[in-house]
């Protein structure tokens, strides 16, 4: 029988220990830190004092990031010591599967992430913490619930390797039609930007010009991919009127143009399709080609992945406190310009591919949906 337990009444959860950057050396365990269990830092700093046993770690321990990037980890590393804002799980209070456990909190963390509070670094109070709810079934319905979920996660783990085949076979076939760009054996033509093309960007909204509703006001981590975008869960909008201003303006991109980021991940492409309709900040710059005779969009949104423009945009942004790509800059970029007819089978095949790649990213989100069900 199902029943409803604050995580609370669940566990007991040690916050682990405030080290200080003097703690720490080059010998001892090492002091794990939010960014070791997410796998964003790769440096390992090491303590080799003395600590009370509760801040200890070994392999199995389940731990539970509460600050930055929340959720719940199960640690295989071996011994070390545990850094504040982490919580090592000791259960001691209810009969609890260790997995059951895992899928049941990661779960409810997720889904309350809207609690959490702090303006720069986002956090869930320990009063918060403890008052979260999770389903709690007898051992045996647990350990059923984990062997499903189980199931479900290697599916989505087979299907997100098959996505990410599909898109080398795309990086693929761009190198074997058009060569490397780098050293260009096939000796394209090169020209700028400038003379192909239409370099713009959009015009500032500041935040007492947004509103509630209207068209979506996109940021640049909502451009999933070359032809997704996140308007769904959007939460910025600009006016009817004023998103018609700024279209009379020329300040609105059609379908075939691309935006291209212009701060933070710089040079990653977004392909403006038929019913879109939304505006960006102008920490985005919006590409026009003017010249369908001469160039195919998809082959261009392709062409920032290679290693040509990817050396021209470090080049241009190196040595600068922050990263940024502006249109002179951009237009300047040189690219190369093989056939329209080679440009247009390569989009084609992307076509192809990308229906592939949808069916199968449905699937997956169906696959969470089950797993969402599930927990």
């Amino acid at each position: 029988m199902q029943k409803k337990v604050c995580l609370g009444d669940l566990a007991t959860y040690i916050n682990g220990y405030a080290f200080k950057p003097s703690d720490w050396g080059q010998n001892g365990l090492p002091i794990i830190r939010i960014q070791n269990l997410t796998g964003n830092a790769y440096e390992v700093n090491y303590f080799s004092g003395n600590l009370d046993k509760r801040y200890f770690i070994t392999n199995g321990d389940v731990l539970i990031s509460w600050s930055a990037s929340i959720g719940v980890y199960e640690w295989q590393n071996g011994d070390a010591w545990l850094n504040q804002h982490i919580f090592k799980v000791k259960f001691d209070k209810e009969n609890v599967d260790k997995k059951y456990f895992q899928y049941a909190v990661g779960y409810v963390l997720e889904k309350s992430l809207k609690f959490a509070h702090g303006s720069t670094m986002k956090h869930l109070t320990k009063k918060v913490f403890d008052s979260l709810q999770v389903p709690y079934y007898d051992m045996d319905t647990q350990r059923q619930i984990v062997a499903k979920l189980a199931k479900i996660d290697k599916a989505i783990k087979y299907y997100e390797e098959i996505f990410e085949c599909l898109d080398e076979l795309v990086k693929s076939r761009f190198v074997e039609m058009f060569g490397d760009p780098v050293t260009n054996p096939m000796k394209w033509p090169i020209k700028r930007f400038k003379d192909i093309c239409t370099v713009g960007s959009s015009k500032r909204v500041y935040q007492s010009e947004q509103t509630s509703a209207g068209v979506p006001f996109l940021r640049v981590s909502d451009l999933i991919s070359k032809i997704v975008s996140n308007t769904e869960t959007c939460d910025l909008y600009i006016s009817e009127q004023q998103f018609n201003e700024f279209e009379q303006q020329g300040l609105v991109p059609h379908a075939g143009d691309i935006l291209v980021t212009a701060r933070g991940t710089l040079g990653q492409c977004y392909i403006i399709k038929p019913k879109d309709k939304f505006y960006f900040q102008d920490g985005m710059i919006s590409w026009v080609h003017t010249s369908e005779a001469e160039i195919n969009p998809v082959y261009v949104s392709y062409l920032f992945d290679s290693q040509g423009i990817r050396q021209q945009i470090d080049k241009v942004v190196s040595g600068t406190t922050v990263a940024y790509l502006s249109i002179a800059q951009l237009s300047n970029f040189d690219i190369l310009l093989p056939a329209i007819e080679l440009q247009n089978q390569f989009a084609d095949f992307v076509a192809f591919t990308d229906k592939s790649k949808y069916a199968i990213d449905q699937f997956i989100k169906s696959l969470h949906a089950a797993k969402d069900a599930t927990a």
